[in-house]
């Protein structure tokens, strides 16, 4: 047996970024989530009541990309006092780890000022010991401008995001802000809720669907073209045997369309040629593959650059999973050449790559 180079070309090649769902509309959710405010003798007075499309009351609020986000605030005034306004407002931002937030979207709704009768159709410059309440509906947009560099863009809204030991964070918040006169400090009652963005992918090829119809294996990009991107090929140069120098050329196709749902396989396939038949069987194996899906997070002010130097210390790669080979059903070993099918689970925790100023996540492939 012999000895590889332990240095071999890093093969990278970026998948695409998800594409943004249109419209929900109101959500009549799932749960009903209830927050409330206490004042200094424990007594509950102000009450936060949303609707979302989160699997129970327990969890934070859920949403997705144009959702509009529903519910109620109450005020269960215990003695006669003045307000001077009651707004709603959804405020969203990215926190880089040592460094202040820096919001990319507010959002402000005044549910009530003195000018402004009351939802049972009274007016009032002072509120009596009672309940009042006020509904709400707030549109979350698909996008927002924000600074990029020199210039501002508009940029699709980035997911929640929220890991331990991450460099960045993304935070969505919902408040009811009860704002009171001069000399007297506000009262805020907030929560954090989850922003998720839409993919929706294209059909693969007609080919693949048929493959999956009848459950027979895939055709590779030579027989299904439309099916695969085929990215450049990169050389692995090595020593084997201890003396014998080789060069094996490696080509990755990927399965199209370039965007892949969690909890589900990605396609695979590796074409190795040679002159040099020993190497060629020796790497492939499908153990001496080491395909690697990797997870790069940006953060600064050149997070969304391409040319982002990877020694930055804004720069930050993860292994989140390793792709699984065998030998190819597509023909018998050919001298010269020899074909491996493959696939990488996308595992169901995984966060979707998107790209936004100061804080953008990547996936890509590396073969080492």
């Amino acid at each position: 047996m012999g000895d590889q180079d332990s240095e071999l070309p890093e093969y990278s090649a970026p998948l695409s970024e998800p594409v943004q769902g249109g419209a929900q509309g109101p959500v009549n959710g799932r749960s009903e989530h209830t927050y409330s405010l206490e004042n200094s003798k424990g007594q509950k007075w102000l009450f936060l009541v949303v609707k979302s499309r989160s699997r129970d009351s327990l969890s934070l609020p859920t949403y997705y990309a144009g959702d509009v986000i529903s519910g109620r605030t109450e005020i269960n005034v215990i003695k006669s006092e003045s307000i001077k306004a009651v707004t709603i407002s959804v405020t969203a931002g990215t926190t880089s780890v040592g460094q202040e937030e820096q919001l990319f979207l507010k959002i402000e709704n005044e549910l009530w000022n003195p000018n402004m009768i009351l939802p049972d159709g009274t007016k009032v410059s002072k509120f009596s010991k009672g309940i009042y309440s006020w509904p709400f509906e707030v549109t979350l947009p698909t996008e927002t401008e924000v600074q990029d560099g020199t210039a501002k863009k508009k940029f699709p809204l980035p997911p929640t995001f929220s890991e331990r030991a991450s460099p960045a964070y993304i935070d969505y918040k919902l408040f009811v802000t009860i704002k009171r006169g001069a000399l007297r400090v506000n009262q805020t009652l907030s929560t954090s809720f989850g922003y998720n963005i839409i993919t929706r992918a294209d059909p693969p090829s007609s080919l693949r669907q048929l493959a999956y119809r009848e459950g027979s294996p895939l055709i590779g990009p030579k027989g299904d073209p439309e099916g695969w991107k085929v990215l450049p090929p990169v050389s692995i140069k090595g020593t084997f045997f201890g003396s014998k120098d080789a060069v094996v050329d490696c080509t990755l196709a990927i399965a199209t369309p370039l965007t892949y749902a969690r909890a589900s396989p990605l396609p695979l396939t590796i074409t190795l040629t040679s002159e040099d038949n020993h190497a060629l069987d020796l790497l492939s194996s499908p153990s001496s593959i080491q395909l690697l899906l990797v997870r790069s997070m940006a953060t600064g002010s050149d997070a969304t650059s391409e040319d982002i130097s990877r020694r930055s210390n804004n720069f930050f790669l993860e292994n989140v999973a390793r792709a699984v080979f065998w030998p190819s059903s597509e023909g018998s070993k050919e001298d010269g050449r020899r074909v491996l099918s493959g696939e990488v689970d996308i595992k169901n925790i995984f966060k979707p790559s998107f790209m936004f100023p100061r804080f953008t996540v990547r996936v890509c492939f590396s073969l080492r």
